[in-house]
């Protein structure tokens, strides 16, 4: 269940989830919500995002999508995929 803080995060970050219906902002999934923060995010969001999440989890979340399968790997910018797999496996291990 999402916390009242982390839906209030994803609705004062609503521009980069600009593909999602406004109604349904909210509902995004946990594994969408760190692809794109990743991905588009600014480091006061990231920073956000860790705080809200944690950093365990966050690294499990992406761990879990970029193994998934080639396909969903690609939805991450390879320089995103690069540093996080480095930044994860030091800080969240």
């Amino acid at each position: 269940m999402r916390t009242e803080a982390l839906k209030e995060f994803i609705r004062e970050n609503g521009n980069l989830f600009w593909y999602t219906p406004e109604d349904k902002g909210e509902k995004v999934t946990d594994e969408l919500l760190v692809e794109t923060m990743l991905n588009y995010g600014s480091l006061e969001q990231i920073q956000a995002l860790f705080d809200l999440m944690g950093l365990k989890e966050v690294a499990e979340i992406f761990f879990h999508s970029i193994n998934l399968s080639e396909r969903r790997r690609n939805n991450y910018f390879e320089p995103t995929v690069n540093y996080f797999t480095l930044f994860f496996n030091r800080y969240a291990n």
